[in-house]
């Protein structure tokens, strides 16, 4: 239970930071990448065994890895456009339904029971995630836009759906940390690499803004992953169960934080979807 606290606390601290980025006027694909660098390096000193680069090549889940670094970069490349495009809302809410993915992966590859009220808990947990996120208006105003809510939607359920697949069959509980950092750095790689033809096309800016932004944001990203991963390792609950408290949690808290910290308002329309999210949260754990 520890490890699912923390892993949302952690993600309430990234919504935090990334929330700061538009009031300071930080570049996010500039700042992301350099937050995927230091995300490594925190790794690396929490890391109490050497590296050893064949080794880690040789590593059952190395390329998972790098699977999981280039959907990571490309999902929040996604979530920008998404936000640009179709608003905010639309990012959030096509980012956290797709707890549908692990949830559905859970019961096919782990076979894993959902009893009844389980599944209402789901359903109306999922409803709940519509309800709170949806603080704007935002909609998909063309066809053509389409595409970028159904990539977060993949995305996002992609990177849960594959890190309980890799912890499950291939990270031993005592490689989580070296998993975590490998996996960064191969985020960061796929990013240098975008930032590169970006600045060949005369497309990027550099600032010394979007260094100190991905800075803060490196060391909470780090423990986000890592946490989650121990919470998953963990099985205090069914993986089914556990993505859907970790994802409605992280929505709450991060609505939380909004009203607190950055003055935000919410609607008739919010509050019924917290006292649905409350709900469903009693419902998925009863």
């Amino acid at each position: 239970m520890i490890y699912l606290l923390l892993s949302i606390l952690f993600n309430a601290v990234l919504f935090v930071i990334v929330k700061l980025f538009a009031k300071f006027n930080i570049d996010a694909l500039q700042a992301l990448v350099v937050n995927y660098f230091v995300a490594f390096l925190v790794g690396l000193f929490f890391l109490d065994t050497s590296i050893v680069p064949n080794e880690i090549m040789n590593e059952n889940w190395f390329k998972g890895s790098i699977l999981l670094g280039f959907v990571f970069i490309s999902t929040f490349y996604a979530t920008t456009l998404t936000s640009q495009r179709n608003g905010l809302s639309v990012a959030s809410v096509a980012s956290k339904m797709s707890v549908i993915i692990p949830i559905s992966l859970g019961v096919i590859l782990y076979n894993e029971h959902l009893g009844f009220i389980k599944i209402i808990g789901i359903a109306l947990a999922l409803i709940a995630v519509y309800f709170t996120s949806k603080k704007e208006t935002g909609e998909v105003q063309q066809a053509s836009n389409l595409l970028y809510p159904i990539l977060v939607f993949f995305g996002a359920g992609t990177i849960d759906a594959s890190l309980k697949y890799l912890q499950t069959f291939h990270v031993p509980s005592n490689q989580i940390g070296l998993f975590s950092s490998v996996t960064f750095f191969c985020a960061f790689s796929v990013g240098i690499l975008t930032i590169l033809f970006l600045t060949l096309r005369g497309k990027i800016q550099f600032s010394g803004r979007n260094i100190l932004g991905g800075i803060a944001l490196g060391l909470p990203n780090y423990f986000s992953l890592y946490f989650l991963v121990k919470m998953l390792e963990a099985k205090a609950f069914e993986s089914a169960t556990l993505f859907t408290i970790h994802n409605i949690s992280i929505v709450l808290v991060s609505t939380f934080v909004g009203i607190l910290f950055f003055k935000e308002k919410i609607s008739i329309r919010n509050a019924f979807g917290i006292g649905l999210a409350l709900f469903a949260l009693y419902l998925v754990t009863y």
